[in-house]
């Protein structure tokens, strides 16, 4: 009776340390995809900043040489 027992507690010990190291395992996967979730975003965003700057840029340019030209016309 007492073999059966200890076979029972070891099984039961096993499984719980086998479920805790998925569940870790299953964490530190989410957090690992979520931090490059994160950089992903951080890198589109200072892509679309410099790309709004160098439109935004581009049309004062434009806009400066059309009224240079219109002036130096008049």
């Amino acid at each position: 009776m007492m073999v059966v027992v200890v076979v029972v507690v070891v099984v039961v010990v096993v499984l719980v340390v086998v479920v805790l190291v998925v569940v870790v395992v299953v964490v530190v996967v989410v957090v690992v995809v979520v931090e490059v979730v994160v950089v992903v975003v951080q890198v589109v965003v200072g892509v679309v900043i410099v790309v709004g700057a160098l439109v935004v840029e581009a049309i004062f340019i434009v806009v400066l040489n059309v009224v240079t030209v219109v002036v130096v016309v008049k």
